[in-house]
């Protein structure tokens, strides 16, 4: 596949660092290149500190960090400093990140670079540059930052790389970082100011972990979406539940997208019964009272059950969700997010908290409580499946072979609901589970990047949920023969799932068909 070459002015503000290129660089096998104005805005930014620091006390560049802040250090230490903040607070622990989260960081880091307020070497930024495009990924353990002054543990894994020393996951193997530049013809990064405080300070392990987040909640939210569509075809609803004027008049943006996607995806179905033609008609009904009613009682339900019914109530809400964290999760991107901020253009430098990670902690917890909501809606349709007794339609667990003897999917769901209950465990917010540290210099943080990996762990869930619902709404097609009533776009997808596995008849382990079933729906 040909590289995606983007060339990103932040500078002149021509272009922005969004997400639809972060989905390109890290699934489109992107390539990152700064143009002349930014790397120019750089290197301006480093010579004003360069001058501006002469003479002046500035935080981390000439005093101790955090609580140290207040020993000066002296000019003679100045280099060995911003080395020491590197290695001392490499301190990770747990499992490494995975390469796209990390790669996704390190993107958050030279967007925030590339404001031109960190007073960072250009070498800094060209380094950082080839390590993404070149697919080297420094090992930053899962544990470790508070997402107070940003990440610093896991930010100093990553600058840990950038001076040669630590190591890199390169071509599928653990090496050491020195070994790899040397291989790739690349040099460590040397210190000239405060490169060791600015690699360390921010919030981009954070957010590269949030990017990646966002853009599989967006995909998910988009199976969810189908998945309401099919079951609804596949209960034989009245399609009014997705009408335009019902969900327009309750305003929410949501779930009117929602609604009109859904009316989107359900067109051509054959499927989905309009209740104008089969309830609202007197005469007509009266004709086939026979096939609707019996004894005054109806035979289809007047109403669908909450969970198929109320798909544009229920996924409403978490469009909205995911459509401001998108907006937060880009702004970061392309904030100046470390401490102090070095501003060229007012000739100052300022001393504050931009790497304080509440923005980012907030948004991770409404995401991680909207798709652990989009998990609970997804496991009570497949109970809708399992359950003949509630849906009237079809076999007990779906299983066309004989009852008793065989078992359909009834085990599968068990895999569903302990997931699902394991996402209602984990929804509990980080964002307020702040906790004291660092001689309460840090007395109130942001847990936001525990906020994203807990987010990051629900998404996995949600996936492993939805699985299973799309290999049981494909068995339910099967179990009713309605193949050719579908929908479209359904029916695309119902021919998807049994390109990957068949109709159940007798007993199979279903753990590799659930694995592909979950591949498929990771594509981006």
């Amino acid at each position: 596949m040909k590289k995606i070459l983007y060339i990103c002015t932040f500078f002149c503000e021509k272009m922005k660092l969004d997400l639809s290129i972060v989905h390109d660089l890290l699934y489109r096998d992107g390539r990152l290149e700064w143009d002349k104005a930014t790397l120019d805005g750089i290197a301006d930014c480093y010579k004003f500190l360069q001058q501006f620091a002469h003479d002046k006390v500035i935080y981390g560049i000439n005093t101790g960090f955090g609580p140290m802040a207040q020993w000066r250090v002296s000019d003679d230490h100045l280099r060995d400093l911003q080395y020491n903040i590197i290695r001392s607070h490499a301190t990770g622990m747990g499992e490494p990140l995975g390469d796209f989260f990390v790669r996704a960081s390190m993107l958050a880091r030279v967007g925030s670079f590339a404001q031109c307020k960190s007073g960072v070497h250009p070498e800094l930024v060209a380094l950082l540059t080839e390590f993404i495009n070149r697919g080297i990924y420094p090992y930053i353990p899962k544990h470790g930052s508070v997402g107070a002054s940003g990440d610093l543990v896991q930010l100093a894994h990553i600058a840990l790389c950038l001076i040669g020393e630590g190591k890199v996951h390169y071509k599928g193997e653990w090496r050491p970082t020195a070994e790899v530049l040397a291989e790739c013809g690349l040099k460590p990064i040397s210190i000239h100011i405060r490169e060791g405080l600015s690699c360390t300070n921010g919030t981009s392990v954070m957010t590269g972990i949030s990017s990646v987040n966002q853009l599989h909640a967006e995909n998910l939210l988009r199976h969810a979406t189908l998945a309401a569509v099919w079951m609804n075809e596949i209960a034989g609803s009245y399609d009014d539940l997705m009408a335009a004027p019902l969900n327009e008049y309750r305003r929410h943006n949501g779930q009117i997208r929602i609604a009109e996607e859904m009316r989107r995806l359900s067109a051509g179905s054959k499927r989905l019964q309009k209740r104008e033609n089969v309830l609202y008609q007197v005469e007509s009904r009266k004709s086939k009272v026979e096939s609707i009613e019996e004894n005054g009682v109806f035979k289809d339900k007047v109403q669908a059950y909450y969970s198929l019914r109320c798909a544009p109530q229920i996924l409403g809400p978490i469009f909205d969700t995911l459509a401001y964290s998108r907006q937060v999760i880009e702004e970061e991107l392309n904030a100046a997010s470390d401490n102090p901020i070095v501003d060229p253009v007012t000739q100052n430098v300022y001393h504050g908290g931009n790497f304080h990670g509440d923005y980012i902690s907030l948004e991770a917890d409404k995401m991680k409580i909207a798709m652990v909501r989009l998990a609970m809606v997804s496991e009570r349709q497949l109970n809708y499946l399992c359950h003949d007794r509630i849906n009237g339609i079809l076999p007990p667990f779906l299983n066309i072979g004989t009852l008793g003897l065989n078992y359909g999917i009834q085990a599968c769901q068990f895999t569903a609901t302990s997931t699902t209950a394991e996402c209602q465990t984990l929804a509990m917010p980080n964002y307020v589970h702040s906790i004291p540290n660092n001689n309460d210099n840090q007395d109130i943080v942001s847990m936001g990047t525990n906020s994203a990996e807990l987010c990051a762990q629900v998404i996995d869930n949600c996936y492993q949920v939805l699985s299973v619902l799309y290999l049981a709404m494909a068995q339910a097609v099967d179990c009713l023969g309605i193949q050719d009533e579908l929908a479209p776009a359904t029916k695309a997808c119902y021919d998807a799932i049994r390109a990957i596995t068949p109709t159940v008849i007798n007993d199979t382990p279903f753990y590799e068909d659930l694995a592909n079933i979950e591949k498929y729906l990771r594509q981006l």
